[in-house]
């Protein structure tokens, strides 16, 4: 018998000594010839489970024994192994920067059109870096996403009971579904550096580059998650097709007030206020950190510990420069909860290095490419203020 044959004996022989033991014990206790029966199933069980690990062993040496010795480099283009950890993939892949060869270790991130997936100590310091220069992904909830599309399926409108006499007919009540598609967007970045620069050990260019496409990916990214119009590439928080509703529209066209803020905090929902921040703009800020309620104390409370954001009205409060400025009918600041702005990436940012195409100049190319989406899939989980008209 094979494996699965002798694990399928040995499992109905366990179920056939329960009921053994069930249906023979008398207060608890076998008979002499009950006991020396269930004494033979037993060990019978354990014969069983001796024979299945042997034949195991023995399947994986026989799987071992039939590996090649050797693979060529070229059977490894076009796969993608998971795991990049491994500080000989890390060394070969910056070696190659500096104009090393190609080496087996590095042929793990080969793919098909001749770029290299970044190993995993630049990878983390990339997502690190992205993280200090866009606050969207400290706020908002990211997913990781193998499609090229993405469906959400959300519960637009809920159904409700009633209360009914005697015999009356149960009304219907549907639930209403719909569902919010998430997308991969092409974000690229291209930069070059001369020869000497990347040749020189002493310079530390994993760091630089990490540093150079955060900065510029990290922008692009966070313009796009606060005003991004959704036509090839994310839909922001402050659009008015897919972004956030309009909890309160302010009196003012300059000016934010304490009403104003009041307003909007209670245009949300008591259940998305539990995690909610605000998100506004710096020239908005300085006049929030100005405001005064009734009894003439500010609102607004500063930080006073490191790394952690000031408070407005007892929640978090986070500035981006992408957040649009105050004007007429302009949408300057928002509230909700953030995790109902979903980012998704798809797949591993990839990297290429470019040595032909600038050699004329002595020159290196480096460019970086990620797929990526975000949507606000609730729109009543983030309410915005919207400046009065003229």
């Amino acid at each position: 018998m094979g494996i699965s044959e002798l694990r399928e004996k040995r499992s109905k022989l366990w179920n056939q000594s329960q009921q053994f033991l069930d249906t023979k014990r008398v207060d608890g206790i076998l008979s002499a010839a009950d006991g020396e029966e269930f004494d033979r199933m037993e060990a019978e069980i354990v014969n069983l489970g001796r024979e299945i690990e042997r034949l195991e062993k023995h399947r994986d040496i026989a799987d071992q024994m039939s590996l090649p010795t050797s693979k060529p480099l070229v059977s490894n283009i076009g796969t993608k192994i998971a795991n990049r950890n491994t500080s000989q993939y890390s060394t070969d892949f910056w070696n190659l920067l500096r104009g090393g060869g190609i080496t087996n270790a590095l042929s793990i991130g080969t793919d098909t059109s001749g770029g290299y997936l970044v190993p995993e100590e630049f990878m983390n310091e990339l997502i690190q870096a992205l993280e200090e220069q866009n606050i969207f992904r400290r706020i908002a909830r990211i997913i990781t996403t193998n499609s090229e599309k993405l469906k959400v399926p959300i519960a637009t409108a809920s159904g409700t009971a009633s209360w009914i006499e005697e015999n009356d007919e149960i009304p219907e009540s549907d639930s209403v579904f719909g569902q919010i598609i998430l997308n991969a967007y092409k974000l690229a970045t291209m930069m070059r550096t001369s020869t000497e620069l990347v040749e020189d050990s002493a310079f530390n260019i994993q760091a630089y580059i990490a540093q150079e496409f955060a900065r510029r990916i990290g922008a692009r990214e966070e313009e796009a998650f606060c005003i991004g119009d959704g036509d090839g590439k994310p839909t922001g928080i402050f659009t008015e097709s897919g972004g956030g509703s309009i909890g309160v529209t302010a009196a003012s066209e300059t000016d934010i007030t304490f009403d104003d803020i009041i307003d909007l905090f209670y245009s949300l929902k008591p259940p998305y206020r539990i995690k909610a921040v605000f998100l506004t703009n710096d020239t908005a800020m300085k006049q929030l950190r100005k405001v005064k309620d009734s009894n003439g104390q500010y609102i607004w409370t500063p930080s006073v510990v490191a790394g952690t954001p000031d408070m407005l009205l007892g929640r978090p409060v986070y500035t981006s420069p992408y957040v649009p400025e105050i004007k007429a009918g302009s949408l300057p600041l928002a509230f909700g909860d953030f995790n109902y702005y979903w980012i998704a990436d798809r797949r591993d940012i990839r990297f290429k290095v470019l040595n032909e195409l600038f050699a004329q100049r002595d020159q290196i190319g480096f460019h970086a490419t990620e797929r990526v989406d975000g949507k606000l899939i609730l729109s009543e989980a983030v309410k915005l203020l919207q400046m009065g008209e003229e």
